[in-house]
């Protein structure tokens, strides 16, 4: 039996759909997510999100809503998207990553502004794109992620990471040996580069596919 450690807590969904494929789960919270107050002075024309956190911690500053509310917006990732639609957002597009949104902005978009509601570890690559193609932004920190490292002290055949942030957190009290590492995206993938050569990407940013990649990869 194969012991899969997840670094964010898993639904319960999915971990009964691991449990069934005969592995055995160990979960455990890396980062943590805290919404941040923040002051919305200006709203451009357009809303981008690169993550479902971002969405949520927009949504808990109910006094900004009527702002934002059913506003049109450009995200990342299929999670993100479905709640956005679900919280009555108009979707005009969605890319894998930051770096492919901001190629599509670029191509598709590049006559529109934006507001870009970012959390604290937020990677460069959208804003600068953004800044290199003369495309009006504004950037709104709307949360900060909080890294919890926990030392493991049992012995796992696989690991799930989920972010950039998830590894750097992992990595501050273990070191990996000859886990597979499965990564939600090329993002999360490129954060272990240097650390594993036994890394495998989802061949979708969602937790449901990074869970079909371990049973695949281990039948």
């Amino acid at each position: 039996m194969k012991t899969v450690l997840s670094t964010k807590k898993l639904s319960e969904k999915n971990k009964i759909r691991l449990e069934d494929a005969g592995f055995l789960i160990m979960e455990r919270s890396f980062i943590k997510i805290r919404p941040k107050h923040f002051q919305l002075d200006k709203c451009y024309d357009l809303l981008l999100f690169t993550s479902k956190n971002a969405v949520k911690s927009v949504l808990k500053n109910k006094k900004k809503l009527s702002v934002i509310k059913g506003r049109e917006c450009l995200c990342v990732g299929k999670q993100t998207r479905k709640f956005l639609k679900k919280k009555e957002f108009k979707v005009l597009a969605q890319a894998e990553n930051a770096r492919e949104l901001g190629k599509l902005i670029v191509k598709d978009y590049n006559n529109r502004s934006f507001t870009f509601f970012s959390g604290s570890l937020r990677r460069n690559e959208l804003p600068q794109l953004l800044a290199e193609h003369k495309i009006v932004f504004n950037e709104i920190e709307v949360y900060e992620t909080v890294i919890k490292p926990y030392k493991i002290n049992v012995k796992t055949d696989a690991i799930l990471f989920f972010s950039p942030s998830g590894v750097q957190s992992f990595l501050k009290e273990n070191q990996l040996e000859e886990q597979d590492c499965f990564c939600i995206g090329k993002t999360t993938a490129k954060a272990l580069e240097d650390k594993t050569e036994n890394c495998i990407v989802a061949p979708q940013p969602s937790v449901e596919a990074v869970i079909e990649t371990v049973i695949k990869y281990y039948k």
